[in-house]
């Protein structure tokens, strides 16, 4: 076992406690307005949070790519290869649930579109036909 002195498990303390504060930030947006404010700051020290985590789980990588100290053993570098991409699975999860509702919100204010919709729309149409069906769309159609 690494010793509690090793940089890596420090950074990946961090970066464990990022992740729960997220997720209580997460379980905490239940509880205000669906809107204002408020609500927007939330949304925002979320996505930061979200962004930070990335950032530490790379420095964790790179961390494991140029070890100080001792060397590691396969075990522990394996072990801490399936550390990170567990904490980065968890935050792609986070990140995920966080921007569902995001689109939700949209769906409800523009109705549902698919790509395909949108991209059988534009389908042979040259520059000044994709200004026109621009044109139409913000008209409300």
């Amino acid at each position: 076992m690494a010793a509690s002195s090793d940089p890596w498990i420090k950074e990946y303390n961090e970066a464990v406690k990022i992740a729960d504060d997220i997720n209580g930030m997460i379980s905490e947006r239940i509880s205000l307005p669906a809107s204002g404010p408020e609500t927007q700051r939330h949304a925002s020290a979320i996505r930061r949070k979200i962004t930070i985590l990335g950032t530490r789980l790379d420095g964790l990588h790179s961390l494991m790519s140029r070890p100080t100290g001792k060397p590691l053993t396969e075990k522990e570098m394996n072990r801490r290869k399936d550390m990170v991409a567990n904490l980065r699975s968890k935050a792609n999860q986070m990140a995920s649930a966080f921007n569902m509702s995001n689109f939700a919100n949209r769906d409800s204010l523009l109705g549902p579109e698919t790509k395909a919709d949108a991209m059988s729309r534009t389908v042979g149409s040259d520059n000044s036909g994709l200004v026109g069906l621009q044109r139409q769309i913000m008209k409300g159609k």
